[in-house]
């Protein structure tokens, strides 16, 4: 177990080729055999195909989806409050049903339908028959766009138009260069299933809302500017990131942190033991304290190199500016049980439930 930050900087960074992943077992495969799971020449050429998806300017061209997804809850919350003004909701299954949406249209386009037929499917337990299902469902959906693109009909504004363009353009007719049918639609499915406190801080977040946009919809740019909101979803990620380890091998015999590791050692990497090490964060480590962040990420901690929600090194997240994009006041509910644990990602293991008041 790697507790050092300096090491896991290493490790992660992995300049001497020489810490691989370790291998998945066959049913978290299942869940998507994508860019994650790969290593060596087969993860750069998806990495290099994957990275226009995520690019900032794409990301931008997204906002609107976000925010119409977020309206939309909105709205039903609306519905769902009381004469009285308040109610009780779990918001967990609310923000899984958010993010599944979100990632629908974005990743599917015109075709989210299809998409939220997979986000359906993922709960249920029949998993080998499921994933028959939904490599249907996506075969048809890459097939119907891999069509259009060679009649002339370009479409980049979702995630699956930009990434079978992407690969065509790297593979230039070479299969050997490009993704298979095979390799887009585990792809498709590693993005769907990853993506799958205090009063005072909640009215400083209005308020810079409020200030920078009143009413109206945030642009891309102008997010930046919310400081406040930022340093909150950093201490959010800090205390909870969504992966609480990460575990690499060694490929031949490494030293680290002073210490001599032959080939074919698993290396344990607690990122949730990290994030919450009172030597790396000081004694209020355990407390919400969003401050911590004022100053930036790089002077939030004692290492540089401590704050690991997305990974770190070549491997990091794609996905993290795609995470990072998400007029009532919270409070949890008496009947909440906080009682976190780890189901790939991070979970509140039951539900999140929290009173809902209109303002």
């Amino acid at each position: 177990m790697i507790v050092d930050p300096e090491s896991v900087r290493e490790v992660l960074s992995n300049k001497s080729g020489h810490f691989g992943k370790q291998l998945f077992s066959r049913s978290f495969k299942l869940l998507g055999n994508g860019v994650v799971n790969h290593d060596g020449e087969k993860w750069a050429m998806h990495r290099r195909i994957l990275n226009p998806a995520f690019h900032h300017e794409k990301i931008k061209r997204m906002l609107p989806v976000f925010a119409t997804c977020c309206i939309d809850v909105i709205n039903r919350w609306e519905n769902s409050v009381s004469s009285e003004g308040s109610s009780e909701i779990d918001i967990w299954p609310e923000l899984q049903s958010l993010t599944g949406d979100v990632i629908s249209r974005t990743a599917f386009g015109s075709s989210y339908q299809e998409g939220r037929r997979i986000f359906q499917l993922q709960d249920n337990r029949r998993m080998k028959e499921i994933d028959r299902e939904i490599h249907k469902i996506l075969r048809e959906v890459i097939g119907k766009r891999e069509k259009a693109i060679k009649n002339g009909e370009t479409n980049d504004d979702d995630l699956m138009g930009i990434l079978l363009e992407s690969n065509m353009r790297q593979s230039n007719g070479n299969a050997k260069l490009g993704l298979t049918t095979e390799d887009v639609i585990e792809e498709c499915k590693l993005f769907y299933f990853a993506g799958t406190e205090t009063t005072y801080w909640q009215e400083r977040a209005r308020q810079e809302v409020l200030t920078h946009f009143g009413r109206a919809i945030p642009d891309f740019d102008s997010l930046s500017r919310l400081k406040i909101v930022t340093m909150i979803l950093y201490e959010v990620l800090r205390l909870y990131p969504p992966i609480v380890l990460l575990t690499r091998r060694t490929y031949k015999e490494m030293e680290l942190g002073g210490i001599k590791y032959p080939a074919g050692v698993s290396l344990l990497l607690p990122i949730v033991f990290i994030h919450h090490d009172p030597n790396i964060w000081g004694k209020d480590a355990s407390k919400f304290n969003p401050e911590r962040f004022a100053d930036g990420i790089s002077n939030a901690a004692k290492h540089q190199g401590a704050f690991l929600p997305f990974g770190g090194g070549p491997r990091i997240c794609i996905g993290q500016n795609f995470a990072l994009l998400e007029r009532f006041s919270f409070e949890l509910s008496p009947s909440y049980t906080h009682a976190p644990y780890s189901l790939i990602t991070l979970h509140p293991q039951h539900g999140a439930q929290i009173r809902l008041k209109k303002l």
